[in-house]
Order: structure tokens, then sequence, then C-alpha cells
């Protein structure tokens, strides 16, 4: 397996800088075969979470595929699907790890307004071994002052929906999270390729590409690491896979980055993507009420 470029964490760790998410991966032995597939290609960061159903999926890929512990950086996310403290160990179980090396917040609802209290059980999590860092997942910079005013322990990173169209209502939180030293991790940072082509995009990202001899994803990818971020992405074709691993060794110029910022611009206030946060806060919610009736998931 080749090994990927890293970026080092605030905690000394290093993260490689693009990861193969499971996401959209589904469910069932299609699992195995994708991520077994993303590690054959030289993928060496796998991300999956509670929500996403997959890590017992995630987890018979790794270990069939020989590779050894420390070559292999997995992340996963507590998603409140029951207490983090039974949630970590049904995690650590299902992938077949005794750590991961990432361990997210998916959401700040998931605190049901108590952010600190929550941090707090993730840094013993830490302190445990059970995750050798730990940050966040869709924060907004309120939430992340919230949480850094009682934590010991600084979030590593913060993954974020981050791409073009929506850098400006993203630019806060990651200019933030650069302050405090907080990474910001990319999840659909392909968006304006797979669900909103046709836009002020599309001509800045073909003619980049035709300079560079590239695709317009691999620039798009390529735009997300000139930020400085990591990227989080998902493909069921070996030859894309490949070519999001490519995309690592272009180097935009700083005119190439400003116009994709102000193209991302001109599409307005895009909406950031609402799925997975609604489906964690109905998570949530069901979890509180089944708390109060007694009810044990």
């Amino acid at each position: 397996m080749k090994s990927q470029d890293k970026i080092r964490l605030n905690d000394g760790t290093h993260i490689p800088i693009i990861a193969f998410g499971t996401w959209t991966a589904g469910g069932g032995s299609i699992v195995t075969e994708r991520v077994d597939q993303a590690l054959d290609v030289g993928f060496n960061h796998i991300d999956t979470a509670q929500l996403y159903r997959n890590e017992e999926e995630t987890g018979v890929a790794i270990r069939e595929s020989g590779l050894s512990r420390d070559e292999i950086y997995v992340t996963t996310k507590y998603s409140g699907f029951k207490d983090i403290e039974t949630s970590i160990q049904d995690s650590l179980k299902n992938l077949g790890l005794s750590y991961v090396d990432l361990y997210l917040i998916h959401s700040p609802r998931l605190a049901q307004g108590d952010i600190p209290a929550l941090w707090k059980k993730m840094e013993k999590i830490k302190a445990d071994g059970l995750a050798k860092s730990i940050g966040v997942s869709n924060f907004q910079v309120d939430d992340l002052k919230i949480l850094l005013k009682h934590a010991k322990v600084v979030p590593a990173v913060n993954q974020i929906q981050f791409h073009p169209y929506v850098y400006q209502q993203q630019r806060a939180v990651h200019a933030f999270g650069n302050e405090q030293g907080i990474i910001t991790e990319a999840y659909s940072a392909l968006i304006p390729i797979t669900r909103r082509p046709g836009g002020p995009l599309d001509a800045p990202l073909n003619k980049i590409a035709e300079r560079l001899n590239a695709t317009p994803d691999q620039v798009l990818l390529a735009w997300v690491k000139a930020k400085g971020a990591v990227t989080v992405t998902y493909s069921s074709k070996k030859d894309r896979l490949e070519g999001y691993l490519k995309a690592m060794e272009l180097e935009l110029t700083s005119e190439d980055i400003n116009e994709l910022d102000s193209a991302g611009a001109k599409k307005g206030t895009l909406a950031v993507l609402k799925r997975p946060v609604l489906l964690i806060s109905l998570i949530s919610l069901t979890y509180s009420a089944l708390r109060v009736f007694g009810v044990r998931m």
C-alpha cells in the first residue's frame, strides 16, 4: 500500500489527507467489497459511523485486507443510538478493533443542550485508550466555543460539508478551527459536480482541469487540500478512487483557488446538506424519549 500524505493533528497524531467514507455505501456484503476495493486501490483511511449501520461490514474488510493495524486509520462516530459509553464499545466490537484512530460526535444536537458534559465523556474515551484522537462533526462556531470553554482536550477535527458552493457559509467555522488548531474534514466535497451541475463552478473547474490534465472532480478535491482540509469521499468505481488519490498530488495556484471561491459564492446561499443532521436529530429525540420511559436500546 502506498503511504498517503498526512496532516499533524493538535494531539501529535497524524491523519491521512483523504478518506474513503462509507456513508453512501449502503449495507451488507457490498460494503465489505467497497471498502476492500478502496484499501486495495491505496486508501488507508476509512471513515464510518454508528449512523451508517455498516461498521461490522467495514470491520470485515479491514480484517480481510491483511494489513497491520498501524497501516489503516479508522474513524467512526457517535450518532446517539445508545449512551456514548455503550456506543464506543459497540463500534469497537463491530469493527473488530481495540481502538479507533478518531472518534467523533456526529452532531452537536446529540449533546441535548449540554455539550461540555458529552465532551467530558469523549475525553474519558480518549484517556481510556479507546480512541487515539477525538473530534466533532457538524459543529458551528458557537458550538465549538461552548465546548472549548470547558474542554481539557481540544477537538482534533471538525467534519463538515465543505465545497465551494457552501464555502461562504462554512468559512467562519473553518477559520475558527484553524485558529484553535482544529482541522476541518470535508464531506460531500463533490456536490458541485454530482448534485449541482450546471452552476457557476463548471467553467473554472473545466478550465483548471484542462490545464492540469486532470478531471473536474480531481480539481475539487485539490481545492479541499489547498484549504488545509482532509477529504472524506466515496465511489463504487475503482478508476474514480484511483483518480481521487491522484488528486492529492495536484497543486492549485492562488489564482485557481480564488477563482473557485468566487464562482462558488455566485451560487448564493446554497443550503448545507441537512440529511445527516436531521437523521441524527431524530435519533437523539427517540433515544431521549425511550430513556424517559425506561426503555433500553
